[in-house]
């Protein structure tokens, strides 16, 4: 599928994986149309947010043969989904919207029902609805899973041919049950879908409740980090411009509709793990970190760490290893996630410099 002049809306578009699909879409299709929806709510910090918005709109200005429509609110509200659905009439979905976050779904479990349950279901119906009326509709449903959905599982790297019945978290639960919605409407109404297993995703203007995020602004108020499982945890940590290019090749591949010998649709219906295929011990992620922030003048070059480090016991809704089999996706794509740890920290941290740092010295 060629993505020229297609009608795309990516929800959760003020995030930040949806934030950078749509930069991506902006600089190297065109031309397109994009419709965004987010909610913009204040589980972390909204100027985020607003300053990834506008990363769009100054793109926008070099691309005057592209349209980018945003529209603030949320996939739980099902008149909003249904009138944007009605209006735009998009032929490419890609949700992003969710509730993230492990920890704090044990906190606030009603958003998760909210986002992830009740407004995946929306974008679903919204996406059975878009035939009726003998219309072409959604082409291609591409949504956001997680590694979460692992779990328990021993075995690594973990494959997609893995069961994933063992979740530890309410979010690894909505994730599971988004899968199996979605191979649910695939069958019943051949909507062409494909799931996406991100493995922690990380990079400029990203999460502020993520690791490498959260550890930088402990660090520069003089707070202690604490590492997880005394340190011994590993994680397949993977920049979001690598995240970004996986979802770009599989939104122009669509899984093919195909009619069995029963007379109804086999499910068009694709899973894939989007991972660095290269997990990394915490002690050496944040031993990275160290040295990057120091690097980009974050902090200073005899900053005690040592002092500022704490080793803890494992938390709940943790599990001590994630590890991507991505074997599926260079086979269906050629494409394999090559950033380094290295690399993928700098980036950070020279961004965080210049948000948090230098437009606060002008």
């Amino acid at each position: 599928m060629n993505l020229q002049n297609k009608t795309i809306l990516i929800t959760g578009s003020a995030g930040f994986i949806g934030s950078n699909l749509v930069l991506e879409l902006l600089r190297t299709v065109f031309p397109v149309r994009i419709i965004g929806i987010d909610n913009m709510n204040s589980y972390y910090d909204v100027t985020i947010k607003e300053y990834r918005l506008n990363q769009i709109k100054s793109m926008m200005d070099s691309h005057p043969e592209s349209t980018w429509t945003f529209i603030k609110g949320s996939i739980s509200d099902k008149e909003l989904v249904n009138s944007i659905f009605a209006e735009y009439e998009p032929q490419i979905v890609v949700n992003m919207a969710a509730q993230a976050g492990v920890r704090y779904s044990i906190m606030n479990p009603d958003a998760y029902i909210e986002s992830n349950l009740i407004g995946f279901y929306n974008i679903l119906e919204a996406c059975r609805h878009s035939y009726d009326d003998g219309k072409s509709g959604v082409e291609h449903l591409v949504y956001a899973s997680s590694s979460s959905v692992y779990g328990l599982n021993k075995k690594v790297p973990y494959s997609t041919d893995d069961k994933v019945d063992t979740p530890v978290s309410l979010y690894a639960a909505t994730k599971k049950s988004n899968e199996l919605m979605a191979h649910a409407y695939s069958k019943l109404y051949n909507i062409p879908s494909t799931g996406l297993r991100f493995f922690t995703v990380y990079g400029p203007a990203g999460r502020p409740d993520m690791a490498y995020f959260s550890f930088t602004n402990k660090l520069l108020k003089g707070k202690t980090i604490e590492i997880f499982n005394y340190g011994n945890c590993k994680r397949d940590f993977t920049y979001v411009n690598d995240i970004v290019e996986g979802v770009k090749r599989v939104m122009c591949a669509p899984p093919e509709r195909k009619i069995g010998e029963d007379g109804l649709p086999i499910p068009p219906y694709k899973i894939y793990n989007i991972g660095n295929n290269r997990p990394e011990s915490l002690l050496e992620f944040v031993d990275i970190l160290q040295q990057e922030l120091i690097h980009a003048g974050v902090l200073s070059a005899d900053y005690d760490f040592e002092t500022h480090k704490k080793l803890i016991p494992m938390q709940p809704g943790d599990v001590p290893v994630t590890y991507a089999d991505i074997s599926a996706l260079e086979r269906d794509f050629g494409f394999k996630p090559s950033t380094s740890l290295r690399e993928g920290l700098r980036k950070f941290t020279e961004w965080y410099r210049e948000f948090y740092m230098d437009r606060r010295d002008r």
